[in-house]
């Protein structure tokens, strides 16, 4: 760069004001050398880098979103899985068809609530049914059926023609009174209320499984 340099008096004071001036252009000289070093550096860099990217296009170095953390999850084959299928469906048909398949139990929906119940099981529902006492009523969602060997499960329901849940009604009654209280202080408040509810008990009679599963 040209540095334009002051004009330089005579004597003493002439000779420390040119020393000033040369070590100013001193200086400057070497900013400038420095900055002209760091930006031949960064430009080597910068190319050196486009060239690996280039070599290296299709890499794709493993990072979290790359590739999941959690190992690879590998799907069995169709056709064994169709075939596994096949042998267990065959399993169950001969325990059934021989009856060797225990005791039974089941996951009923009924009157708003789930229930777990076996052969000459009694359960109390809190509310009245439109049946009269010893009428044969069949619970129709079935959620699950179990054996000591196999469990069928429904989606949500198992079909009506692969389960049947039988139960008698046994006895309608009502619960004992439960008193309700409500009483403030110092305000003269108080209520009393009686609650009843009324219950129904059945008996679960049979559970039943098709002959043959599909």
């Amino acid at each position: 760069p040209f540095v334009s340099l002051p004009l330089l008096g005579r004597g003493r004071k002439g000779g420390r004001e040119a020393a000033m001036a040369l070590v100013g252009l001193a200086a400057s000289c070497g900013h400038t050398l420095r900055r002209a070093g760091r930006a031949s550096l960064l430009w080597s860099t910068a190319r050196k880098s486009s060239q690996k990217s280039s070599i290296q296009q299709g890499f794709i170095p493993k990072t979290s979103l790359s590739s999941p953390p959690w190992p690879e999850i590998k799907l069995p084959d169709p056709a064994e899985e169709a075939k596994h299928h096949r042998e267990l469906v065959q399993k169950v048909n001969e325990q059934i068809a021989d009856r060797k398949y225990g005791r039974l139990f089941a996951v009923v929906h009924f009157a708003s609530r789930q229930w777990k119940v076996t052969n000459e099981d009694l359960i109390l529902i809190e509310s009245h049914i439109q049946a009269e006492c010893g009428d044969r009523i069949r619970m129709e969602k079935v959620l699950l059926v179990g054996a000591d060997d196999f469990t069928l499960l429904g989606r949500p329901l198992l079909g009506k023609d692969l389960v049947r849940v039988e139960a008698t009604v046994i006895e309608k009654t009502e619960s004992w009174p439960r008193i309700n209280m409500r009483f403030r202080r110092k305000l003269h408040f108080q209520r009393k209320r009686i609650v009843i509810q009324p219950q129904t008990v059945l008996r679960i009679n049979t559970i039943e499984i098709a002959p043959v599963l599909s």
